[in-house]
């Protein structure tokens, strides 16, 4: 059986700390090791349009945003194949007919959809593009055969649901989809990485972000307005490591090394923690070492970035390349499925 990776973003605004922890680093390593036959990354603009639908516009700008984070972080078009959903018309094919095979019931259920429905306060007044999304994802992961989906854990109930929808079709249809599994990163702290106001979780919509593309300035302003401990009210009061936002983002990002390089009196984090919760460590020490950590990951990301907006038209043939190469197998895939279901009509008389 064949590994296939099939994983994405929405392009309602540029990428952040939470994309490159939650599932872009952990889709430039599989890239790099090279255990799967294919990886498609999708720019997930028709599901943007659920709940965008009326600033079309801000989707279409962020498509070329987006590519250039993914670029910029380490994709490499030669590897992977990045597409635009939009582009791949059988995707909406896909998911009329897996509709059947859910209840709105089910979609009501869905963890993600029920925090997503509470964040932008909908109430009764939901449109079904955004209530379906599920079985859109589910579309997407299927057309391309995936097995390997990179998330981070606010999406593991999609995934489940995909999942529930393979097993509903080929329970009526025959052995035809493959169930994917989804990975996590390794590192608890990146699965869910929060925002630096202490929100659960760091979100365009939410303005809590640090961007991949933020200039040293907009870090080091925003890591020094990070809540933290609210009782840690001075340097000696014993802190609270837990739940803190600022080494939460430590947990992420830090290694041993940076210690070397940057706060030398502590050799790991675990002898900066014990320090902090026992009192005598101040806030505005602990944040500079993080806004060292960040510049360090962030400027490599960042010039590179800068190098590639000089030819955006260059990104554009990239994704249209990639899109040509993902509809070719959508379609191949959606021939397979209709077979399965017996709607191939055009051979009706041979059958």
């Amino acid at each position: 059986m064949k590994r296939v990776i099939l994983t994405g973003d929405r392009p309602t605004g540029k990428l952040h700390l939470g994309h490159y922890v939650g599932s872009l680093k952990e889709r430039v390593r599989l890239q790099n090791e090279g255990n799967y036959d294919e990886m498609y990354i999708m720019i997930a603009d028709a599901q943007a349009l659920t709940d965008n639908y009326g600033n079309v516009q801000k989707v279409k700008d962020n498509i070329i945003e987006v590519a250039l984070d993914y670029i910029a972080s380490g994709l490499d078009p030669n590897k992977v194949t990045i597409f635009i959903q939009s582009e791949i018309s059988e995707l909406t094919e896909f998911t009329f007919y897996y509709m059947n095979l859910v209840t709105l019931a089910r979609l009501k259920r869905n963890p993600t959809v029920k925090e997503e429905l509470k964040q932008k306060s909908f109430a009764n007044d939901i449109q079904v593009g955004f209530l379906t999304y599920p079985i859109s994802q589910a579309a997407d992961i299927t057309a391309f055969n995936a097995t390997i989906v990179p998330v981070g854990d606010d999406q593991l109930p999609m995934i489940e649901q995909t999942r529930e929808i393979v097993r509903s079709f080929n329970n009526l249809y025959g052995e035809t989809l493959l169930e994917p599994k989804a990975v996590l990163s390794d590192n608890e702290a990146c699965q869910r990485l929060p925002g630096i106001d202490g929100k659960a979780k760091m979100s365009k919509s939410l303005g809590n972000c640090i961007y991949l593309s933020d200039e040293p300035e907009e870090i080091r302003k925003k890591v020094m307005s990070m809540y933290t401990d609210p009782n840690h009210l001075r340097v000696e009061d014993p802190g609270n490591v837990k739940n803190n936002p600022v080494f939460i983002y430590l947990e992420a990002f830090c290694k041993d090394e940076h210690f070397v390089k940057y706060l030398p009196e502590y050799k790991n984090l675990d002898e900066l923690k014990a320090h902090y919760k026992r009192g005598g460590l101040g806030d505005v020490k602990v944040k500079k070492f993080l806004n060292n950590i960040l510049q360090e990951v962030l400027e490599p990301v960042r010039n590179k970035r800068k190098e590639l907006e000089q030819n955006k038209e260059k990104i554009m043939e990239i994704l249209f390349k990639g899109s040509d190469k993902a509809r070719k197998v959508a379609n191949e895939n959606l021939k397979r499925l209709k077979k399965a279901m017996g709607i191939e009509y055009r051979n009706y008389c041979n059958n």
